[in-house]
């Protein structure tokens, strides 16, 4: 259908989008950064993912389903950390953990909720689009009709939380250039 206007989806309560987020320039700052980071392959569930990844802040393991401090997150990432932070108007402290995800070509995320113990998630886009997708959790609602998709594109962040974080489920379509992100959790409160 041919509409003067883009068609934007309806998104979930709670999943916030901004496109454009970070400059050109940040975008380059970060990629330095992500380039002289130590990546590693990221194993779920016993099996070598697509993708390689960086940890900091607190680690999930997908292994014992248990969470332990890891190494301190670097504080070159503590301007990208503080713009995040004011734009969703939480405290710098409040954030996590930050993971570091390289996506080679082809490499997928399928559905799923980020671990139990993380809160809010912000991803940043770098270097590539991705289609990301939503989906309810809960199994009776899974239908074609109820799936949203919303094209991400590179310097732009998303934000879930409340029903987009707890309701409902995300994955992304496999990406056709290399593709990283940088993402950020806050902790549920106890």
């Amino acid at each position: 259908m041919n509409t003067l206007f883009p068609i934007t989806p309806e998104l979930p309560d709670g999943f916030l989008y901004y496109p454009d987020f970070i400059s050109e320039h940040e975008e380059n700052e970060l990629l330095k950064i992500v380039s002289s980071t130590d990546l590693h392959a990221m194993i779920f569930q016993g099996f070598e993912a697509k993708r390689k990844v960086a940890s900091f802040g607190y680690d999930w393991s997908f292994e014992n389903r248990t969470l332990s401090k890891g190494k301190e997150i670097p504080e070159v990432f503590n301007a990208l950390i503080k713009k995040v932070t004011s734009k969703i108007s939480i405290t710098p402290g409040d954030i996590a953990e930050l993971l570091i995800t390289e996506y080679p070509p082809g490499s997928v995320i399928n559905w799923h909720r980020d671990a139990p113990p993380f809160d809010m998630i912000a991803g940043i886009s770098l270097m590539s689009d991705c289609i990301f997708k939503l989906r309810p959790q809960e199994k009776l609602k899974q239908v074609r009709s109820a799936m949203i998709q919303l094209p991400v594109k590179r310097r732009s962040m998303y934000v879930m939380k409340d029903d987009a974080r707890s309701l409902w489920q995300h994955s992304i379509s496999p990406v056709k250039n290399k593709r990283y992100s940088i993402t950020l959790r806050t902790l549920k409160s106890t």
